[in-house]
């Protein structure tokens, strides 16, 4: 479907690669416009990107003269903006929909900003944090936050192979990256047996392997 999408990203950006996955459950064309967060000082930071993103952060869509910012907002924009596509991030019923958001903002508002790259830098800048006590700081709060989703997943009888039913939300959107950014910072998942088999449902799907970080045309070559 040809929509003149396109996407500011970062190959290993959670945030963006929420987008991307949300985007390809959707079935939506996009353009990738790479904003690498570490060269030049952080491309986020030129006077072009700004004029757009004023948060100076990734994502930024645009769709035709509309600039949105917030993986969150995107996400939601997109559903309601393409209701007649097949894949819908949200459930149809009041509290299907309360529930996947909840799970969505466990992840982005509660887990994912404490170990933002903006965070580390400052952790580093302002206490000398070594490496390896910002990895500490990361997994700590990785922890904290995985075991209230665990526990949330587990319990709850409208978890099913996804994070909401038996087909994937915008709560498995949000889900996908955080772990793969544990995995990344060597987090054991073997208290967490239901965001892993998640996980693992997710990542059988093709929308979620193009999002990978790997598979993007901005992911350095091996």
């Amino acid at each position: 479907m040809a929509t003149g999408l396109v996407l500011y990203s970062y190959w290993r950006s959670s945030a963006a690669y929420r987008v991307r996955i949300a985007l390809n459950l959707k079935g939506l064309e996009y353009e990738t416009r790479a904003v690498h967060l570490l060269q030049d000082g952080g491309q986020q930071h030129a006077a072009e990107y700004k004029a757009l993103n004023p948060q100076q952060l990734v994502p930024c869509l645009l769709d035709g003269d509309r600039v949105l910012t917030q993986s969150l907002a995107i996400m939601e924009y997109l559903d309601e903006m393409h209701p007649e596509l097949e894949t819908a991030l949200l459930p149809v019923d009041a509290r299907g929909r309360a529930q996947v958001r909840a799970l969505a903002m466990a992840i982005t508002c509660d887990i994912h900003p404490l170990g933002n790259l903006r965070v580390l830098q400052q952790l580093e800048a302002d206490f000398a944090a070594t490496e390896e006590q910002r990895s500490a700081w990361l997994r700590h709060w990785m922890e904290v936050g995985f075991k209230a989703i665990e526990e949330e997943l587990a319990d709850s009888a409208a978890t099913g192979r996804f994070c909401h039913g038996e087909s994937p939300s915008m709560a498995d959107a949000c889900l996908v990256p955080q772990v793969y950014n544990a995995l990344r910072w060597k987090l054991p998942m073997d208290d967490y047996p239901t965001i892993a088999r998640i996980y693992r449902a997710c990542n059988e799907l093709e929308p979620f392997q193009r999002a990978a970080p790997e598979a993007q045309p901005d992911a350095p070559q091996s």
